[in-house]
């Protein structure tokens, strides 16, 4: 049976300060606010920018000094400062494992990135529901503690309640029009399509059904 994973993913969630690479460095300063600028990842170097808040220069030079020293980084330096605000430009060591290097490898995107001496917040994209998954796994596997604060499709995040559509009819809609099941012929079934939602293929059809039937109610019948 062919399993069908067409929807983007969004998913939002949240690691022990430790877990990402210069993490610890914060420890000694509770008050600092960290913030990964929007990265595309890159082979064969993931090379971010890093904004810091609620430090003085002396802090941020003890910060690059320490930063220095930890194995995953390969170069850091300051390349700003604005109103108080210090931007650092990281080189990572080509890692094996780690959450830059996974996100990378499962073709995601780094949305959001924020820390604080205590946790950091991640918001990654990935191309499918299945690569969230393996995010997951590849944390489990390697002891990492994930916490999954929020998951949702592209589609649900960026189309608006104007149809009157459920979230379910909505995601079933775009799933299918993805995936080619409108085409001629189709470019797939029904099953196929229910295994992204664990459902089965009839349940699947109705709720497929119900969707189109809303927006032929929306947009094509004139209801006053």
């Amino acid at each position: 049976q062919r399993v069908v994973h067409c929807m983007s993913t969004i998913a939002k969630f949240t690691v022990q300060a430790d877990t990402f690479p210069l993490g610890t460095l914060f420890r000694g300063y509770p008050e600092a606010e960290i913030e990964l600028e929007r990265i595309v990842p890159t082979q064969p170097a993931l090379i971010p920018y890093i904004w810091i808040r609620g430090l003085n220069q002396s802090d941020i030079s003890s910060v690059l000094t320490g930063a220095k020293q930890e194995s995953a980084v390969k170069n850091i330096k300051q390349v700003d400062e604005v109103n108080g605000a210090y931007l650092l430009r990281v080189e990572w060591e080509s890692e094996k494992y780690g959450l830059l290097r996974i996100i990378s490898d499962m073709n995601g995107t780094l949305i959001s990135g924020t820390g604080t001496a205590d946790s950091w917040t991640f918001e990654v994209r990935g191309e499918t529901h299945a690569a969230i998954t393996r995010l997951q796994d590849y944390c489990r596997d390697h002891d990492i503690r994930i916490s999954l604060t929020s998951i949702q499709t592209l589609s649900s995040a960026t189309v608006g309640q104007e149809y009157g559509l459920t979230d379910g009819q909505r995601e079933a809609l775009v799933l299918a029009h993805n995936c080619g099941y409108f085409q001629s012929p189709r470019e797939v079934s029904l099953a196929d399509l229910a295994t992204e939602f664990e459902i089965t293929g009839q349940a699947f059809g109705s709720r497929l059904r119900r969707g189109v039937n809303q927006l032929i109610k929306s947009t094509l019948i004139n209801t006053e």
